[in-house]
């Protein structure tokens, strides 16, 4: 998978070197991506993040999911991360995450990665429709999708687990 490079942003496959600055992400970012994503937790380890590069590389070859490491193209640092996954080859659609680690937040990340990746999905995966899954109360992450301009289409009750518990989530859509 080639990187992507956009608005100062490098979108790049996770490699294992990139375990300790995930983790530290993680863990300074369980009060606010923390209560939306389970994972993320002040226990999240280095192992925990190779664990998850691994799966990342089994998704990837078996086209399940386009996984990226969101760094800073100036400095390098890892900002979040971003995917295209739950991949319906057979009716075109994806669903696109992001989540951007705390120090990063409020500084425009999340709606850059976002207009990158919805490209990405279009231009070069050829998908015909990208769903963005919002837990209710993620104000943060519904802002950005309101912002791109993607399409409110509903609450969809019991949607997600968070923290073992089902939660209704906004369901957005963008098409090409």
């Amino acid at each position: 998978m080639q990187p992507i490079f956009f608005q100062g942003l490098v979108f790049r496959e996770f490699h294992d070197s990139d375990s300790e600055e995930f983790a530290t992400a993680a863990r300074e970012s369980v009060n606010t991506v923390g209560r939306w994503m389970s994972w993320c937790n002040a226990s999240f380890s280095a192992q925990d993040a190779l664990s998850w590069f691994q799966q990342c590389r089994v998704d990837l070859a078996s086209e399940r999911a386009y996984e990226f490491g969101v760094f800073s193209q100036e400095s390098g640092a890892l900002l979040g991360g971003a995917g295209l996954n739950s991949i319906n080859h057979q009716n075109l659609f994806c669903n696109l995450g992001y989540w951007v680690r705390e120090s990063a937040q409020r500084k425009g990340v999340a709606l850059r990665t976002v207009q990158a990746l919805v490209h990405h999905a279009f231009q070069t995966l050829g998908m015909q429709r990208v769903e963005i899954v919002i837990a209710s109360g993620n104000t943060s992450s519904e802002a950005v999708a309101r912002k791109y301009g993607a399409q409110f289409e509903c609450i969809a009750q019991n949607r997600l687990q968070l923290h073992g518990m089902p939660v209704s989530a906004l369901v957005f859509s963008v098409i090409p």
